[in-house]
């Protein structure tokens, strides 16, 4: 009978899952499902992914509909939470344990062995040997090579023979476990990813002016708890000049618990907050749908006397000027006013890209000019009587929107990660070093053998030993 007809059925899984070959075909079958996973949106509204699909492949949007529905069905749309990728991640996780359990005691007992003195022969046989004879004595030369092995970074120890003195040293012996270091740190960034996926979630909220919240929303409309509230005091945007592209954009935020505050932050772009694990990123702005009109327009007059005085007004309200008779009534309202060619005002988008309010002025009730006055164009605060009213701000008809993110995972990701840079530098930076020395005396000089060896990184420790002869040799010369 056959060694292989003896294994039981627990050794040929095992033998299965100790497979490169295996981990080679999880590994490749992860990334071909992730690169679709990319290109299908996860978990968005499915007219979006439709208009990928016809874009990608040139097909009609029924077409396209259909393929959509495929993928759906093997879920494709919410793919890092379905069953079959997280067999993927399991099979992959079971692959790499038992690949390092496989491997692991042979390269545990190298790194626990410790170098110990070798005959003559098997120093002859090395890869890396040098051979020199030098005039004198074993007993004399022998703090020389001590010297040259400790500067090289090494701490050798002595073995005395009949007419040969050998001194060794290693280092670099858990350089041997960069591997299995980072082979952990594979399995920590998983377990991480995993508890983030099934634990956390990616969300957005639009939120109003003065409008307070307990959830977020997933794709598709799904609501996600927050376990607090969240509410805007205040939103800001701020334009480059003359132009309608926005140079930053604040967010006012106060978090509430059982009806108390407990905590305010003021967010912008990468400034985020986070409570309770939950994150708020800045991540887009706009205008609460039929909101003119139900804002507070917050208003500066100022008389031409100096005389000034914040108000805070409804629309289609009529206000003062402190100190005189001028009377100002808001009658219009523009979230993005422009003019035409004839000087005609038109409203160019539902955005507050460019606010602006329409104000008919009267002196002791009788009308006497009336304009628009934009909130980013102060020449438009002056008015012809010399007084002045500046547009500060139209508060509650804003939303900011706001990516949430809660990710439990993230921190063991981290530190995955911070485990992975040791681990690769291990690998890839340092080696196992062993080098011998042996010092036997023949007819009036001593002959110098010595061998060393490396399990990667060979050349730097040739460059080492020769370095070492040199010092030996120069070490000779300088004691004569």
């Amino acid at each position: 009978m056959t060694e292989e007809k003896k294994k039981s059925l627990f050794d040929r899984i095992w033998d299965v899952f100790a497979s490169v070959k295996l981990a080679i075909i999880i590994f490749a079958l992860i990334a071909m499902t992730s690169v679709v996973g990319t290109v299908i949106e996860q978990q968005a509204e499915p007219e979006k992914n439709i208009q990928v699909l016809v874009k990608m492949f040139g097909v009609s949007h029924d077409t396209a509909h259909s393929i959509l529905g495929v993928l759906d069905s093997l879920g494709f749309t919410n793919m890092y939470h379905s069953w079959w990728f997280l067999a993927f991640l399991l099979l992959f996780a079971a692959n790499l344990i038992i690949c390092s359990l496989e491997r692991l005691p042979r390269i545990w007992k190298l790194v626990q062995e410790k170098i110990r003195p070798v005959p003559a022969p098997y120093l002859e046989k090395m890869s890396i040997k040098h051979a020199f004879a030098i005039p004198g004595k074993a007993s004399g030369l022998k703090d020389t090579v001590a010297a040259a092995l400790r500067s090289g970074g090494f701490k050798p120890a002595e073995a005395a023979e009949a007419a040969a003195v050998q001194l060794y040293a290693e280092k670099g012996n858990y350089s041997r476990l960069g591997v299995y270091i980072t082979h952990l740190s594979i399995l920590i960034i998983l377990a991480g990813a995993i508890i983030g996926i099934f634990f956390g979630f990616n969300a957005f909220l639009n939120l109003p002016e003065g409008e307070t919240t307990s959830v977020a929303y997933k794709d598709r409309g799904i609501e996600v708890p927050l376990g607090f509230e969240m509410r805007c005091d205040n939103f800001e945007v701020e334009f480059y000049p003359n132009s309608e592209m926005p140079k930053a954009y604040k967010s006012w935020l106060t978090v509430l618990k059982n009806g108390q505050e407990v905590m305010k932050k003021a967010i912008v772009v990468n400034d985020p907050l986070t409570y309770q694990g939950i994150t708020f990123y800045q991540s887009s702005y706009g205008m609460v749908p039929n909101s003119a009109g139900r804002g507070v327009l917050i208003l500066r007059a100022v008389s031409k006397e100096g005389k000034s005085e914040q108000l805070n007004l409804k629309f289609g309200t009529t206000f003062t000027i402190p100190g005189t008779t001028v009377t100002g009534t808001i009658r219009d309202f523009s979230p993005a006013l422009s003019f035409d060619q004839g000087g005609n005002p038109f409203t160019y988008s539902d955005q507050m890209t460019n606010p602006a309010i329409y104000v008919e002025f009267a002196d002791k009730g009788t009308r006497s000019f009336s304009g628009w006055i934009l909130k980013r164009f102060p020449r438009t605060w002056d008015l012809p009587d010399g007084n002045r009213v500046e547009f500060l701000d139209y508060w509650g008809v804003q939303y900011t929107g706001m990516q949430v993110r809660k990710d439990p995972g993230v921190v063991i990701v981290y530190l995955g990660c911070i485990i992975m840079a040791v681990g690769l530098y291990m690998t890839f930076f340092m080696s196992h070093r062993r080098v011998w020395v042996s010092l036997t005396e023949e007819k009036g000089s001593v002959k110098v053998l010595i061998g060393a060896s490396a399990n990667r990184n060979r050349a730097s420790l040739e460059r080492k030993i020769e370095k070492m002869v040199s010092v030996i040799s120069a070490g000779h010369k300088g004691g004569k």
